[in-house]
């Protein structure tokens, strides 16, 4: 009766009684001042620029270490995971609650996206390295909105954080 929806089974995500899907809520994570519309032409301009913006409104304790830990992950393997979207993240010792920051491009950017294709959507996740069911569902809540393509191409309309911020509040697309 609870199976996995399609996506979170084929990308190992799966989340065991998936009833705790339905807690999380994106909009819980964001904070208008961490939307941000960027004209950069690289992906570590890009990084940086998030970087920089998270920075300043207090959520980081250590800009350098967080930045690093971003570059270090796309070292690994490219967080650029298709449809024109990454998801960077970094998780470390010192963060007690998860944020995201989202960076809208005006112009496509190479990421060395899974697919190929550039992006123009970027959600930063930063948070603690203690809580992993927590940024599993996070990260599983936000690939399944993404991966509506009437909702991306939404978000590449939207010319107010607030305004994608009330997109995701009031995205049920998962549910």
């Amino acid at each position: 009766m609870n199976s996995p929806k399609p996506f979170e089974a084929q990308a190992g995500l799966a989340i065991r009684g998936t009833n705790s899907m339905s807690t999380i809520k994106i909009s819980n994570y964001l904070d208008p001042r961490l939307v941000v519309f960027l004209d950069v032409d690289s992906r570590d301009e890009a990084i940086s620029c998030l970087v920089d913006k998270i920075y300043k409104t207090g959520r980081l304790h250590n800009k350098k270490a967080f930045y690093d830990a971003i570059i270090e992950r796309e070292k690994i393997v490219s967080t650029g995971i298709g449809m024109g979207t990454a998801i960077p993240h970094a998780k470390l010792t010192s963060y007690n609650d998860f944020f995201i920051a989202i960076g809208i491009l005006n112009k496509g950017i190479d990421w060395n996206a899974l697919d190929g294709s550039p992006v123009r959507l970027i959600f930063m996740i930063g948070g603690p390295d203690d809580k992993q069911t927590e940024y599993l569902q996070i990260l599983s809540k936000l690939t399944l909105i993404i991966k509506d393509e009437k909702t991306r191409k939404k978000m590449l309309t939207l010319n107010s954080p607030q305004d994608m911020i009330d997109l995701f509040d009031g995205n049920r697309s998962s549910d």
